[in-house]
C-alpha cells in the first residue's frame, strides 16, 4: 500500500513522540541549568518544554481527526 502523506507533514504519532522528546530534553536542560546556576540554560529548558507540550497537543489533535 502506498503512503499518501505529503512531504514534510508529520503524522499525529510522530508529533506526539517528538513533543515528548522535546519536553524531556527541556526538563534535563532546566535541571542542569539550575544545578550549575545557568539562568540561560534553565530558561532554554523551560522554553523547550513548552514547545514540546505544544507539539504533543498538535499530535493529539491530528490523531483525533485521523491524520
Amino acid at each position: 500500500m502506498e503512503n499518501k502523506r505529503s512531504f514534510g507533514v508529520k503524522s499525529g504519532t510522530e508529533d506526539k513522540v517528538e513533543g515528548a522528546s522535546k519536553n524531556l530534553s527541556g526538563k534535563v536542560k532546566e535541571g542542569v541549568g539550575k544545578a550549575i546556576g545557568s539562568h540561560h540554560l534553565e530558561a532554554k529548558g523551560d522554553s523547550e518544554q513548552l514547545e514540546g507540550q505544544a507539539q504533543k497537543k498538535v499530535g493529539e489533535a491530528k490523531k483525533a481527526f485521523g491524520k
